[in-house]
This record gives structure tokens, sequence and C-alpha cells, in this order.
């Protein structure tokens, strides 16, 4: 007979009692007693675990001590075992990351990938661990699918129906926001993920277990049943549930195949290990989840005679392995898990510990953690035997699922003091936080616990009611802090605890950081926010850091590391520099930094060059990049490399939507190199010429194209009218620019107004040409509406034409005197929204040339005159030219051969001696009256 016969008889009657042929509920019932009844008859010992379990890490620490296996095969990808060996090194929680950028075999524009697996004191992996690492002559074999395995299968994993909703986690705003965001967007792969995927059926446990959410269910009717259970009892139970929740996991589930696939690849390795290394299995322990541990696929067990599972091979994404940090809310908002629930584990755990009198296995040299290492675990009773030893354990085969499921749990009774020292603790905790909480909140705290304990069917409080207890009985209107009094209940019961990657276990690059900043005397493990101040005059040796800081801040998030004062711009370097620093808070971030070079310089470079090489960079783009190599690397070679990719992209470039921020940003450097380096760098002249060619030939189609608009041509003009002495020392024609300017035939106000401005500049129109235009179109009624557009084309000209600022204070006085109060009061609102929409910063230029021009005082304002009205000066009588007398004309004529010589190298052929007056010079001044007066009046001759 079997050994569960008797418990098999029970369920199927109880089957027939509850459904009346019971079949469909027989067949889930009696398959659930199958799935346990083989997982024990496996000759590989099966350990069923769910993920940071204290029930599940308390009954690996008790078999570890009981039977010392010399392998243990864990469920996790089998990349991450280097890894391992580097958390010793660290502060738990931490969590194993693989990371990759340079994406081979998968769609482009996925990357970047980032797995992440976290690691709690609180677990049966980290015994494991921590028992084989530290134990001589024990072997650990990670045998779950490889992290590149993870991404291949991701589709097929999502294909199936979504599983219910993540439970209440952290957020930004309830005071922790950022553990919560610890691991980035990084995909999580847990042990023993024990949740239904079944909405109906954990809605329905919910429900009837009078608790609010899954993880308080797990905790009530799991947990702390299986807390004090014996090895058998813990693990014939915990592979019960999760075979209850394979077999009602609904049909079409994308998520099943890929478990199936996980286990037929997990087999496949822990054979192919013990056909390689000819270890025993009565001496192997194979660690998984309880979900795994009942399988039913053909490749389970030693003894399987299905073929054998080939393993699809990798692809080609070249994979980076580190260690990140990582806390329990982080944990808990990955994995959707209730807040505070991994804090309750932990604080679960170490009571747990504490009253069985166990010593957990810990890594030799961990830092941090309530409990001291010791080589060999022992308990209260005696020493483990050696590494192999397999003493005298519960049978196999012995049914224990009776005895559990037929009585009722024994649970702990009522703890008055421990729930009074709760009760206590969150009234001082609140009253730190603002909250107006006293000893009567203690009281009404404690009764309410008690009674939602007994409310729910609980013979003592637990944690979840103390903290519904405490929400109700002192959270009474708004939060007056940045705390909440849950948030205060998870604090009191354990706290979010963070986790730190040690110095030894850090990349290289980050390794680098820390010594290249030891100089400013900073702990940066410190999750606080530190305050450094550079005196870069006193202390010149000091600025290497901050050019670190500069760079650490251009790569790393908000945050992390912000300037209070000093700033980096081009040509100036500060005095004095004030810094807060936070690296250990964004000790993720800094550490994926490690993945992508060396040191932050290279890692600057090459996002520097992918930003200018990438598909959608354009010349204002790699300007950019230009200007920070400059500002954070120094040096020629890289500015000059993406300098040139600038030119090629301007070159390339089919829009002017670009224009302003190349105008702008080319000018920036144009100005640095000329007061830094002797001679423009090539590039530079390069990019001069390309733009200016480029934008002659963009000009017509800019000027006629409805969907350009008046800013951007207001720049390429800008860029051909400020540059134009430069590009035409460099080749450059001026008749292409008269060309295009000509060419142009704009429609929209704003560049017909343009086109003027540029025509003027270009000697095309005249000033009085251009009065009289402006003139008609406010004369013009049909015209007038439109007139604010004509103004916002005037003022965008003052970026290529600045000396037009007086006529376009001009033509606005103009407005503002002839329109009356009937059309100037509707139009007002308009011509406001045009120059803010249109040309926001130049308004400023406008308001400075019109306080040149206006007076400054009101009493002034009556005499006034505009300039535009005065009457023209009458023309100056010309002046003859005074005959040369004095010592200069004397010595000249006394040395006529040195004149006559320097007269021959000018090609001046007339005689000495000869009277110049009634030549050439003096026909020349006789045209040209005008000049002669104004020069005289200007010498007050």
């Amino acid at each position: 007979m079997s050994t569960f016969d008797a418990l098999r008889e029970q369920l199927l009657d109880a089957a027939t009692a509850f459904s009346g042929d019971g079949d469909a509920l027989a067949g889930i019932l009696s398959g659930m007693v199958d799935d346990v009844d083989r997982m024990l008859r496996e000759e590989l010992e099966i350990f069923p675990v769910c993920h940071h379990s204290p029930a599940s890490a308390l009954a690996m620490t008790r078999r570890l001590r009981d039977r010392r296996p010399k392998v243990v095969y864990l469920e996790l990808c089998e990349d991450l075992r280097p890894l391992l060996d580097e958390l010793r090194n660290c502060r738990l929680p931490v969590a194993l990351q693989a990371f990759a950028t340079q994406l081979d075999g998968f769609p482009p524009g996925s990357g970047p990938l980032s797995v992440i697996a976290p690691v709690t004191e609180a677990s049966a992996e980290y015994q494991a661990i921590a028992y084989a690492l530290d134990t001589p002559g024990v072997e650990i074999v990670l045998v779950d699918r490889s992290v590149d395995h993870v991404f291949q299968w991701l589709p097929r994993e999502t294909d199936g129906p979504a599983g219910p909703a993540p439970e209440e986690s952290g957020s930004a705003d309830d005071g922790h926001g950022d553990e919560v965001a610890l691991h980035g967007d990084a995909v999580g792969v847990e042990i023993g993920d024990l949740r239904p995927r079944f909405a109906e059926l954990e809605k329905h446990l919910l429900h009837h277990g009078k608790v609010r959410h899954w993880s308080e269910w797990w905790d009530q009717y799991v947990e702390q049943p299986l807390t004090g259970a014996d090895y058998g009892t813990y693990r014939q139970a915990m592979a019960l549930v999760g075979s209850l929740f394979r077999r009602l996991r609904p049909d079409g589930d994308g998520r099943l195949a890929v478990d199936e696939e996980r286990e037929r690849h997990m087999w496949a390795r822990i054979r192919e290990h013990l056909a390689a290394s000819g270890a025993d299995p009565a001496d192997c322990l194979y660690v998984c989840g309880a979900f795994h541990a009942v399988s039913t696929v053909a490749e389970f067990g030693l003894r399987s005679e299905a073929p054998p599972y080939e393993i699809s091979p990798r692809t080609g994404t070249h994979w980076l392995y580190g260690l990140i940090p990582s806390s329990h809310s982080a944990i808990e908002a990955q994995f959707g898990l209730a807040r505070g629930s991994v804090s309750i584990a932990a604080a679960t755990w170490a009571k747990a510990v504490k009253r069985g009198g166990l010593t957990p296995h810990r890594l030799e040299g961990q830092q941090g953690g309530s409990v001291k290492r010791t080589t060999k675990a022992t308990n209260a009773t005696g020493p483990a035997g050696p590494a192999g030893a397999a003493p005298p354990a519960a049978e196999p085969s012995a049914d224990r699922l009776t005895g559990f499921l037929a009585g009722p749990p024994a649970l702990d009774g009522l703890d008055e003091d421990e729930l009074r020292g709760w009760c206590v603790d969150i009234v001082r905790l609140a009253r730190r936080n603002g909250y107006l909480a006293s000893t009567a909140d203690a009281i009404a705290v404690f009764e309410t616990s008690i009674l939602l304990a007994g409310v729910r069917g609980r013979a003592r409080p637990t944690p979840y009611d103390f903290a519904d207890a405490a929400v109700t009985c002192i959270e009474k209107d708004v939060v007056p802090g940045r705390r909440d009094v849950r948030r205060l209940c998870e604090i009191l019961l354990g706290g979010d605890k963070i986790g730190m990657v040690g110095y030894a276990a850090l990349p290289p690059l980050v390794r680098d950081v820390h010594d290249r900043l030891e100089p400013l005397g900073l702990d940066l493990t410190r999750r606080t926010q530190q305050r450094v101040l550079l005196d870069l005059k006193a202390d010149p040796e000091l600025e290497p850091c901050s050019d670190l800081l500069w760079t650490l801040r251009y790569l790393l998030p908000d945050g992390a590391i912000r300037p209070i004062m000093g700033a980096r711009r081009l040509g100036e370097r500060p005095i004095q520099e004030s810094w807060d620093v936070a690296l250990g808070r964004h000790q993720r971030e800094i550490i994926e930094l490690g993945y992508e070079g060396v040191t932050v310089e290279q890692v600057l470079e090459q996002r520097l060059r992918r930003t200018v090489w990438d598909p959608q960079a354009t010349a204002g783009v790699a300007l950019a990049a230009v200007e920070d190599a400059i500002l954070y690397l120094g040096g020629r070679r890289l500015p000059s490399e993406l300098g040139a990719r600038a030119v090629e992209l301007l070159a390339a470039e089919r829009t002017v939507d670009d224009a302003p921020e190349v105008l702008r940003r080319i000018r920036r450097l144009l100005t640095y190199y000329r007061a830094s380096e002797p001679e423009l760098p090539a590039w530079c002249e390069d990019f001069v010429t390309a733009g200016y060619a480029h934008y002659c030939t963009l000009l017509p189609t800019a000027f006629a194209d409805d969907d350009t608009g008046v800013r951007q041509v207001g720049a390429m003009l800008g860029f051909l009218f400020t540059l134009e002495g430069l590009a035409l020392s460099l080749g450059c024609d001026r008749a292409q620019l008269e060309l295009a300017v000509r060419q142009s035939h704009p429609r929209a106000p704003a560049k017909v107004a343009l086109l003027w401005a540029a025509q003027t500049q270009l000697g095309l129109l005249t000033r009085e040409e251009l009065r009289a235009r402006c003139d008609e179109l406010l004369a013009n009624p049909l015209v007038v509406p439109a007139y604010p557009l004509y103004v916002s084309g005037f003022v965008q000209a003052l970026e290529p034409v600045p000396g037009l600022a007086p006529f376009v204070v001009e033509a606005l006085s103009k407005a503002f005197a002839r329109l009356p109060d009937p059309v100037l009061l509707p139009w007002l609102p308009t011509l406001i929204t045009t120059l803010r929409r249109h040309a926001p910063e130049l308004v400023p230029v406008l308001v400075r040339e019109a306080g040149r021009t206006f007076p400054g005082t009101l009493a002034e304002l009556d005499a006034w005159t505009p300039p535009w009205e005065r009457p023209a000066a009458p023309p100056r009588r010309a002046r003859a030219a005074p005959v040369p007398s004095g010592p200069v004309p004397a010595l000249l004529t006394r040395h006529p051969a040195t004149t006559g010589a320097v007269a021959a190298l000018l090609g001046c052929t007339a005689e000495w001696g000869s009277r110049q007056e009634n030549g050439e010079v003096a026909a020349l001044i006789a045209r040209h009256p005008m000049t002669t007066g104004a020069v005289a009046d200007l010498l007050g001759a």
C-alpha cells in the first residue's frame, strides 16, 4: 500500500461530500497527494522552499545541521555562480545582477537588459550558500536557466493571462521611494514564487482567511504553522501547497510552459553534474521552489526515461555580472508583496532563531547581521557532525500530512508584554513624527489589536493586526510629517533594511572612484547626504577631485552629486565649489557604470561617441557632445573627432529645425577657441564653411515652407550674417548668399519681415525703403491685424541684424501713435502673445533699445521729439582744402628722394612738387563736400 492511501481516501470522501460525484475536485485532491508521494520517492532529496520565507530558512538550517550534504543544487541562474563568493564582502540584503548593453540576438532597441536575484539573510537559499561556501568539501551548483535564456523565454512567459495584481508596495511618495527604486527596471528572479496565478482562488482565500493581501494570508496560514514544524512535516506541507497552486493554474497560462522548460533545464544540469563528478545522490540536496518540487514533466527525477533535454544555445550578447544593493522595500516592490512583509519576515526569523536556540549559517567576513558567524552550525543540544555524515533522520515515507492537516496549528498565545511594548513604542514614534498621540492611544491600539485578532479568528494579534489597529487609532486626519503611521509600524517591527556592496566586491570603476575621492575625507558607504567644500585656490591638489565630481554629476542621476556653489562652463574655472554627495544612496547606478568601462572617463567617452553616432543624432546634438568633451575630458583628439562628425551631420540634414541650437553652440565654441587657442581647429573651419553653403542652399526653401518656423529661419540668417566674415575668409562666396536671398519669396508676414531685414543687411534695400514699406502696412486697414506678425519677424531679425533695433522701436512706436483705440486695443493681446511665442529671448534687446531711445523722465517727454520725426540736417558747405604748411611739408620738400621712392612703391606717377589741389584730389573733394565738412567739424577746424 502507498504511504498516503489513508489520506487519499479521506480527501476523496471529502470531495464526494462537497461536490456530489466530485470528479474534478477528486482529481485535484488525489493528484496533490500523488505529487507529494512522487517527490518523496525521488532518489535525490528535494528541498521545497518559498522565496524570503522564515519557515524555509529555519527548516534549511535544521536540515543542514542534521544532514551534511556534499553537493547543493540550487535553483538560480547558472551563470551567476561566480558572484556567490563576493557575498561575504557585502551587507545583506543585496542582489546578484547580470547586465547587458551590447545586444546580439535580441530585438534592436530592447536594451539595456538587467536581471537581479535578491538575497536576504532570512532565506533558505542564503543558508544553503553560506553552508556550501564556508564548509570544506561542499560544492554548490546553480542549475536554473542562464540570464540569457531569461530574456529569450520572456515573450513566451508574458503570452498567458496576467496574474493577480501586485499588492500595495512602497512608492516614491511614501517616505522611502529611493529604497523602492534600488532595483531599477531589472527583471526579478526569485526562488520559489508561491502565489496562485488564479485570481478567483486568491480572492477566495483572502476573503475566507479574513486578510487584506496575499502576504498576510501566507504568513498566517503557512509561515506560522510551519515555523515550529519538524523537517518531514515542513517538506510534505510545502510540496502540497506547491502542488495545489500548480494544479489550479488556469489553462493557457504561458508561464506554465516556461516553468516546465526551466524544470527540464534544471534536471538536465543535475544529471550532467552527477555524471561528470561521480557524486552519490544520497549526498546531494536539491533546493528549488515548491512549485518545481512537484513537477509533472517527463524529465523529472534521476531515473527518468525521457530523451535527453537539449538546452538551446545562448545568444552572442555579452553579459556583465556584479552585485547591487537591495532593500526590503525594493524586494516588496519588485515581486508585488505587501509593504512591510519582508521586514516582518526578517523579524519572525530573528525571533524564531532566538527562541529555538539555532545558530544559522553565515558567511565568514559578512558585514552586519544579528547573529555571529560560526564555521560549523550548532544548536543548543550539541554540535553537528562532519560534512557528508548522515545521522538518522525522519523516514521519507512517513505520512506527516494527515496529522498536520487534521489538527489545528499550534499557535502561540497572546504575548501581552510584546504587544504592550509595540503599543508604547508606536505612540513614541508617532509623537516624534508630529502626531498628537498619548497614552490613551496606546491603550486603544492594544485593545483594538486584540479585538481585530479575535474577529479574524486568531489566537494572538499578528504584526498586520497591530499595524491596522495603529492606523485606526492614531491616524486621525492627515499625515503631519513625512511618514504615516503604517510606515512607522514598519520601522517599529524591523524597518527597511538596506544592503551595501563592500569595497572588495565593487567593480574596478567604483573602486577607482572611491580611491580618487579619498582626499575629500568622505565616507562613500553612508546613505546620508554629505556636504564638502573645495577651495581650489588654497588647495589646488583637489582639482582632480573636482573634475571627477563634475564627471559623476554628468553620468549619474539627479541627487547623487549636486553642486551647491560653482559651475563649469567653457573657459571658466571656479575658485571655490560646494557639493552635496550621496553616492552611498545611489550605489546601484554607479555600479552599473562599472559595467560600461574601467574608469568614468572611459564611460563618458563611450557615451559621447554613441550619442553622436546614433541614427537620430543631429548637428546640434553633436556640438553639445563636443562641448561636453571639452568640459569633462579636455584634450583635442575627442572634440576634433566629434566635431568632424558634427560637420557630416550638418551636411546631411534636410531640415533646419536644429538651426537655433546649432547657432547658439557654434558661437560659444568659436568664442572659446578664439580665447584659448592660437588658431581655430580644422573642424570648426569646416563646420563654418559647410554651414554657410548648407544654409544658403536651404534658405529659399525654408522661407517658402510653412512647416519651418520663423525662429529657425532667423537662426539660419544669424549663422550666415554673424559668421559671414569667417566664412568669406575661408573661401566662401558672398554671391551665394545674395542669390539665396533674391530667390526667397515668403508668404508668411513674419518671414516677409525677416526677408526685408536680410535685404537691408545686404544693401539690396535701403533703410528709407524699408521705412516706407512699414508705413504702407500701417496705412492699409486690411494688413493692420497682421502687423504683430511683421513685428515678430523684425524682432527675430535682431539676431542676424542687431543694428536693426532702432528701426524696430520706430515701427512699434508708429503703430502705437497712429492706430486708433478701437483697432489698437484688440491688437495688443495678439502682439504680446506673438512676441512671447516667437521671440522671448530677443524682447529684452528691444526693451534696452527703447530705453535708450525714449526720455528717462516724464518731464522730458513733453519736449521730446522722436528721432524719426526730426528734420534732416542741411548739407554742409564744402571747405577748401588748406595749403600744407608747417615742419612736415618743409622736411619732405628738403628730402624729395624718400618721398619719391615711397610714391614709386605705391604706384603714384605724379612728379614731385606738382599742385595736387587742382588735380584728382581736388576733384574728389569737390564731388563729396559733406565728407570734408564732417571731418573738419570733428577736428574742430
